[in-house]
């Protein structure tokens, strides 16, 4: 698979063979904590929607993942996600339960249901 960091506030995930890459479009462009945010919510939805379309008897090598964000304040933090996805090969028929599906990614559940967090320092 490959990232492509398209913006501050945004990525691209494609099928390749290999092992995973991370791009840029420019040299001095870094990979941050939001865009890994993102590649996670990417990746597992791409697993989740690869694994049903296996099932299925369709391809997903033609499968891209966008997802892009935008803050809030007050704190500053990721306040709003969109994920939406081009998949030229999906049956027209099957759209809507490869939207039901995409959501069952456990990244995507962690969102919708934010989970409890303790920092600490090590003992």
């Amino acid at each position: 698979m490959k990232i492509t960091l398209l913006s501050e506030e945004s990525i691209r995930l494609e099928p390749m063979a290999g092992q995973l890459t991370i791009e840029a479009e420019s040299a001095d462009q870094e990979y941050s904590p939001y865009q890994m945010l993102a590649s996670g919510l990417a990746t597992c939805t791409f697993g989740v929607l690869q694994s049903w379309a296996s099932n299925i008897g369709i391809g997903a090598d033609d499968l891209v993942i966008d997802v892009s964000w935008s803050f809030a304040e007050k704190p500053h933090r990721v306040g709003a996600m969109e994920l939406s996805y081009h998949w030229p090969s999906l049956p027209p028929e099957r759209r809507a339960t490869a939207d039901r599906v995409a959501e069952l990614c456990p990244v995507h559940k962690t969102f919708m249901q934010a989970p409890s967090m303790t920092i600490r320092a090590a003992a």
